[in-house]
């Protein structure tokens, strides 16, 4: 089993720096990575459904997919549109506040329009009590924990580039290989024995130094040589001060523990449907649920280190 997920996940992690690659050198940003947003969208939305199908609330598929995919494109679509209607140079990061588009928040009107359809669906089949309140919970639980997070994903790719993006993945995915590696060579005490019993304490301070050294990986390394190689065409959003030099330090710090903590979040959810797994897509990993948990709640967190000037 061991062979196998490291063969799965050198070719997951080849697949995904040939796109990132694609995507930095494409005159459209997002043009290679949105497909792949919208294909893990979908899937985890599925995952999401089938777990909690398992206890009882079953939200309208259809809704909670829909839902989903707008808020995805709401993150997207407007930038594409703006660069094809409005003729903005190709690569434009962010809207011009003359465009009235930049006046619009699309995300949250997505989120808010999905939250509209799944009140309106559950109203059409509503028969007898006792079910609809989980259906409503659920429907929204899965479009803030998989759409709105994922959001943010695709705005650190617009707002600052591949190498955002690549920076938050390369961050977090070091702190999962911390924790699984050291708690299972020297872990001996628990971290939540009812969550996930195989998580230690041991695996923390492992999670904390590798994400750590995946931030200065990035930092030192990754995030300048991306931004030598950027297309003309590309224009990245900068704030007006420079990154202070320890950001890196503490953007580690804080997405090892968050990831760390994303993990436990899946593990929650898996735990109260009692599943090991939120599907069996990848043989030694999971699901793609299980392979995203992190990301999805570093993404925020990764967004407002950048916006606000912390690394970059």
């Amino acid at each position: 089993m061991l062979r196998w997920r490291l063969v799965l996940g050198t070719a997951i992690i080849a697949a995904l720096a040939g796109l990132c690659w694609l995507d930095h050198r494409a005159a459209l940003p997002g043009a290679w990575l949105f497909p792949v947003a919208v294909a893990l969208t979908i899937l985890t939305s599925g995952e999401m459904l089938g777990l909690m199908a398992a206890v009882g609330p079953r939200p309208i598929p259809w809704v909670v997919h829909g839902a989903n995919l707008l808020i995805v494109a709401g993150t997207w679509l407007p930038l594409l549109g703006a660069s094809l209607v409005q003729g903005l140079p190709p690569g434009w990061p962010i809207f011009p506040p003359h465009w009235w588009g930049a006046q619009v928040d699309w995300v949250l009107l997505a989120l808010a329009a999905g939250t509209f359809l799944a009140f309106f669906t559950e109203m059409h089949r509503f028969r007898h009590p006792g079910q609809t309140v989980a259906n409503l919970a659920g429907a929204v639980l899965t479009m803030i924990y998989v759409g709105l997070m994922m959001s943010f994903l695709i705005r650190l790719r617009l707002g600052w580039g591949v190498e955002a993006l690549v920076s938050l993945v390369v961050t977090a995915k070091m702190g999962d290989t911390g924790a699984y590696t050291v708690g299972r060579l020297v872990g001996r005490h628990k971290l939540a024995p009812v969550l996930s019993p195989g998580k230690t304490v041991e695996g923390l301070f492992g999670a904390l130094l590798f994400s750590t050294f995946g931030a200065w990986l990035s930092f030192a390394w990754l995030v300048p040589w991306l931004a030598r190689t950027a297309s003309n065409a590309e224009l990245v959003h900068a704030t007006d001060a420079a990154a202070p030099t320890w950001g890196w330090l503490v953007f580690g710090l804080v997405i090892g523990l968050v990831g760390l903590l994303g993990d436990l979040a899946e593990s929650l959810l898996k735990r109260d449907v009692g599943q090991k797994d939120s599907s069996r897509w990848m043989p030694g990993f999971g699901g793609v649920l299980d392979v995203l948990d992190s990301l999805l709640l570093t993404a925020p967190v990764a967004y407002v280190a950048w916006a606000c000037g912390l690394v970059g």
